[in-house]
C-alpha cells in the first residue's frame, strides 16, 4: 500500500529542496520545489508500489531545475549586483559562503553530482539515471567534483566522500 501524498512531501521535502538550492541557488529553488510536488501530486497516483519515491522525486526536481534555468537564459534580468547570502533553510553550513561559492564554481555535470550523492544521498545508479549517463560517469562525476572542491578549498570534508 503506497504512502498518502502528504507523507511523501513530509517524507522528502527537505531532499527535494537541498536538490533544487544546490542545482539553482536559493533563490529560484523554492518554485523548482513547488513544481516539483505539483508534477509528482499528478504522476503519484500511476507510480508502482516497488518504485524509488525519493529517486523519482529527485528526477522530476532536476528536470522542473533545467527548466528554470533553461527560462533563466531565455529571459535574462539586467541588475547591478547579485546577491550572495543564500538562505538558511534547506541548506546544509549555509553560512559557509566560500564552501558554496566553490560549489558554485564547479563544471555543471560535477556540481550535480556531488549534490545528487553528497547532498541528496543518491547511489551512483540513481544519480546515473537522473542525469542521463553511466554509473561509471556518476562515480567519475563526483569524484572529480570533490577533488575540485578539496583543491579549491580544503575545509570541505563531505560526510560519506569515502563511499
Amino acid at each position: 500500500m503506497k504512502q498518502p501524498f502528504e507523507s511523501v512531501v513530509v517524507r522528502h521535502g527537505t531532499t527535494v529542496l537541498r536538490v533544487c538550492r544546490v542545482v539553482l541557488g536559493p533563490h529560484d529553488a523554492e518554485d523548482a520545489w513547488s513544481e516539483t510536488f505539483l508534477a509528482a501530486m499528478r504522476a503519484y497516483p500511476d507510480l508502482p508500489e516497488t518504485a524509488n519515491v525519493e529517486a523519482w522525486l529527485v528526477t522530476i526536481a532536476h528536470r522542473k531545475a533545467v527548466d528554470v534555468l533553461r527560462a533563466a537564459k531565455r529571459n535574462p534580468l539586467p541588475v547591478d549586483e547579485m546577491p550572495e547570502i543564500p538562505a538558511g533553510q534547506g541548506v546544509p553550513d549555509a553560512g559557509d559562503v566560500d564552501l558554496w561559492a566553490a560549489v558554485k564554481d564547479l563544471p555543471h555535470k560535477q556540481r550535480q553530482a556531488v549534490a545528487y550523492r553528497y547532498v541528496a544521498g543518491l547511489a551512483y545508479a540513481e544519480i546515473a539515471e537522473v542525469l542521463g549517463g553511466t554509473v561509471e560517469a556518476a562515480r567519475r562525476a563526483a569524484a572529480d567534483g570533490l577533488k575540485n572542491l578539496r583543491k579549491k578549498y580544503p575545509g570541505a570534508i563531505t560526510k560519506g566522500a569515502s563511499s
